[in-house]
């Protein structure tokens, strides 16, 4: 069951990140709101399924591409046990609740959008940077303010995150090749992070970034090597 308002200031949200490959979600709603919910389910794989009496032209589109499935405007409690996740997105409040009601009877994961005390997970505003994933969350009291204080990261953190992330990766590989302790592996590591090597890919001064890297491994490292392993596709 859901937790009522006076619960609200007590409830302490667990942060997780969920992989939704594969994973049947069921959108209750098909306007605005639900679009953004459905693009996004879409974007991590979701397998998309849809009650609404009406749909937002996009959402009809990705209905007629067979990208979602489309069931129709009546909900029915009755096939609930299928899905991993549901979102219940329409402009009705009551609605709403007692579709979170009959999700969290079946034990699934459920969203009710701007109702936390009808939701046991919240979605929170979420930075990415590549492989990096800041999620910012006020616990529901404010998603106004969370997304502000993603918009102040985003300032913080710029597109060069994403190859220093892929460069680090690939040295990480490197350096646990060797066979060395733990310990040893997790110096080099934390030596790099705080080097001023984020900067040097920040200002894209392959030199210095090689520079860095060779004297913290201990061997030389070539600028070309630096472009090669900050790429995607090294």
């Amino acid at each position: 069951m859901c937790a009522d308002d006076s619960k609200e200031a007590d409830r302490l949200y667990y942060p997780i990140l969920v992989d939704l490959r594969g994973k049947k979600v069921l959108v209750v709603g098909g306007g605005n709101v639900a679009r953004r919910k459905i693009g996004s389910l879409l974007a991590h794989g979701a397998m998309v399924e849809v009650v609404a009496k009406e749909l937002d032209p996009e959402v009809a589109a990705w209905a007629e591409k067979g990208l979602i499935k489309y069931s129709g405007q009546a909900f029915s409690e009755s096939p609930l046990e299928t899905f991993f996740m549901v979102i219940a997105a329409t402009n009705d409040a009551s609605f709403n609740r007692q579709v979170s009601r009959m999700a969290q009877e079946h034990g699934l994961l459920v969203n009710a959008v701007d109702q936390p005390s009808d939701c046991n997970f919240i979605v929170p505003s979420v930075l990415r940077r590549g492989d990096l994933v800041v999620a910012v969350s006020s616990s529901g009291k404010s998603p106004a303010f969370a997304r502000k204080t993603r918009e102040d990261l985003e300032q913080q953190f710029g597109e060069e995150i994403e190859s220093f992330l892929i460069l680090m990766g690939r040295l990480r590989e490197k350096v646990a090749g060797h066979g060395r302790p733990q310990a040893h592996n997790k110096e080099i590591f934390e030596k790099l992070i705080a080097s001023p090597l984020l900067h040097a890919i920040r200002e894209k001064d392959w030199d210095q970034a090689a520079s860095v890297i060779s004297e913290i491994l201990g061997r030389p490292f070539s600028r070309e090597e630096v472009i090669k392993y900050a790429r995607k596709s090294a």
